[in-house]
């Protein structure tokens, strides 16, 4: 397995299968011209097998930290410490660009999201409700 940065439009739609919709190149295009966003992707066999994005969020006060946005595993592969690799991988980025963390937000009844980054070090921070703002069905 190899971990690497994806750099081009090419390569997040080869990833299409990984998503929960399908991706739109133009989507994928502004992912990649944001500054701070990153995705790192899994390959066996150079067929990408996983995926883990990552956002960088600065405020004025706090500094820079990453939070960590979406992880997948293609079923076939799970089990196998990808998930753990793509988020060490992520982790790793974020200490090299001078994050102060990384967090991640995790519905507590999903115990493999769970068990694979607590395996990747990260420790429980509480108690979280999430809210959301919802503009428009299907996006």
């Amino acid at each position: 397995m190899r971990v690497r940065p994806a750099t081009t439009t090419g390569e997040l739609l080869a990833a299409a299968h990984l998503y929960d919709a399908p991706p739109r190149p133009e989507w994928a295009d502004r992912f990649l011209a944001a500054g701070g966003h990153l995705m790192l992707i899994a390959y066996v066999d150079g067929d990408p097998v996983g995926f883990v994005s990552g956002i960088e969020m600065l405020h004025p006060d706090k500094g820079t930290e990453m939070c960590l946005y979406e992880l997948s595993v293609d079923e076939r592969h799970r089990r196998r410490g990808i998930g753990r690799a793509l988020t060490e991988a992520l982790v790793a980025e974020a200490r090299e660009r001078g994050c102060y963390d990384v967090w991640v937000g995790v519905e507590r009844d999903n115990e493999a999201a769970l068990a694979t980054y607590r395996s990747a070090g990260a420790a429980d921070d509480g108690v979280f409700t999430m809210l959301t703002w919802e503009f428009t069905p299907g996006r």
